[in-house]
């Protein structure tokens, strides 16, 4: 039960640049302020393992390097500085477990304050390739090519790398970052323009030798995502998991298909109110776990179905569909948290047991996300959940509250509290389990790009069979056949044909 709003009835002047140079054109008082944007937004337990180490063994990576080698925050993206070429050029890299290809500017762009001078670099060589990227947000183009790169706070050494070289770009590169480029995290399949452009992790693992998994810890969980705040902090932990960095136990969900790290959501809980939706809703047509993406994005259906039951709970009377739907904010006098009128949300995911689920739990001090102040009396939040056209991602609203570890090596994700998910003391999340569960989505989907793929190879191999046997049969001299010989319609290929 969530107490009423006190309705505050406050006349307020001039607001401006609300959210990426937005321009607000309303003002509205009631349940709170809400502000209208302008252009849309982007939008089992374990102890370890064996990879619950405080360095690798072969010497190549140590763990506590690596602890806040990361800043950023959910609104601008969490970021890493590398070092790229000879001599070495220093870029910020976007971190991103939903895409394959290590992609930097190498071009001038209104938005960027640097980039990679390819002249400039004695070993970069190019492929003379082509390549494009969309993304859920913006797409660019260029070309690809190999160049050395290090990391700072990074494994140790040196590592040969694809480069893809960003020539052109629309929507991708935006106002207030402080970013240059691009760290696909995801699987070859992911790669363009083909599997074949090996991706920067696997690079890294075949050249250094170290394990194939990463962690990444994410700290921007109750920090103002306004283009005007410092960044926070962050770590992303290469070869493994750093201790340090998460507390309890961790759970593990087996990934799906190595692809996207695609996961198994059983249920969604708002409050302790079921959603009460076929599990197949909140897996169509996937979903995944996805740093680079901003929000908590759920299918239609969900997404409504969480919204009417926030709605319902936070008994906030008239409280604007703007809110919900991104094009406003709500904001409150400082002083007063709007996150105590809100509920928590619970993801379910299948454990590596697959008879037993988790939940991962995100309190509203990850979801009620804050933007900006107006005239240093209010506070404005944003709603870090929308709706999905392309299925369920957990991006970085509830990424923050959790330390995610990467486990290539046995084809699962893990989750444990992040240390860094607190405010006054109080977690802004919370993890649970087992819990029994029957049945499942696996074999319901509808078809993924990789079986796509596979199917379709299938079927071009199938036709060339097919060309290469008529090819032959039309180059073999006919002979006159007698009567009882003759092929009839009966037993030939036209009747027997696949269909």
């Amino acid at each position: 039960m969530f107490a009423e709003r006190h309705i505050r009835h406050t006349v307020f002047s001039l607001v401006q640049e609300v959210l990426l140079s937005s321009e607000v054109e309303e003002l509205y008082v009631g349940a709170g302020l809400f502000l209208q944007l302008g252009a849309s937004q982007r939008n089992q337990t374990a102890s370890g393992s064996g990879l619950s180490l405080a360095s690798d063994p072969s010497g190549a990576v140590n763990f506590l390097d690596m602890v806040n080698n990361l800043r950023g925050d959910s609104g601008r993206g969490y970021y890493m500085e590398m070092v790229i070429g000879t001599p070495g050029q220093t870029l910020n890299i976007l971190v991103d477990t939903g895409s394959s290809n290590f992609a930097v500017a190498a071009a001038s762009h209104p938005y960027v304050t640097t980039y990679f001078n390819r002249a400039l670099s004695s070993t970069y060589q190019t492929s003379g390739r082509a390549v494009a990227v969309r993304y859920t947000q913006g797409n660019w183009e260029g070309e690809l090519g190999t160049d050395h790169i290090s990391i700072p706070q990074g494994p140790n050494g040196t590592i040969t790398i694809n480069i893809a070289a960003i020539l052109t770009s629309d929507g991708f590169f935006l106002p207030g970052i402080n970013w240059q480029g691009i760290l696909g995290l995801a699987y070859p399949l992911l790669a363009r323009p083909d599997p074949s452009v090996e991706p920067f992790f696997n690079s890294l693992v075949q050249q250094t030798g170290i394990p194939d998994v990463f962690s990444l810890q994410m700290c921007g969980a109750g920090v103002s995502v306004s283009a005007t705040s410092e960044p926070a902090g962050g770590s992303l932990v290469m070869g493994g998991i750093e201790p340090t960095l998460y507390q309890g136990s961790v759970w593990y969900t087996p990934v799906l298909q190595e692809w996207y790290y695609q996961v198994e959501v059983l249920k969604l809980e708002v409050g302790d109110q079921n959603l009460n939706l076929d599990c197949q809703e909140y897996n169509m047509d996937k979903a995944i776990v996805d740093s680079g993406t901003t929000l908590l994005r759920l299918p239609a259906k969900v997404f409504d179905a969480v919204v009417e039951a926030i709605s319902q709970m936070s008994l906030m009377q008239d409280f604007s569909s703007g809110f919900f739907a991104g094009s406003k904010l709500a904001c409150w006098v400082k002083g007063d948290s709007p996150w105590r009128f809100f509920p928590k949300i619970s993801i379910y995911l299948r454990a590596t047991n697959t008879s037993q689920a988790f939940r991962l739990t995100a309190l509203p001090q990850l979801y009620i996300q804050p933007v900006t102040d107006v005239d240093g009396t209010l506070n404005c939040y944003r709603f870090g959940i929308s709706s999905s056209t392309n299925g369920l991602v957990i991006g970085a609203t509830v990424m923050e509250g959790f330390y995610v570890i990467f486990d290539r090596a046995h084809k699962r994700v893990g989750f444990a509290v992040s240390t860094c998910a607190e405010s006054d003391g109080v977690l802004m999340a919370e993890i649970a389990g087992p819990f029994p569960v029957d049945g499942g989505c696996i074999g319901s989907f509808p078809l993924q790009e990789p079986l796509l793929w596979v199917l379709a190879y299938a079927l071009m191999g199938l036709c060339a069979l097919v060309l290469l046997i008529l090819l032959i049969l039309l180059l073999v001299p006919c002979h006159r056949r007698q009567r009882d010989g003759e092929i009839t319609d009966q037993s030939s290929l036209v009747r027997h044909r696949i269909k």
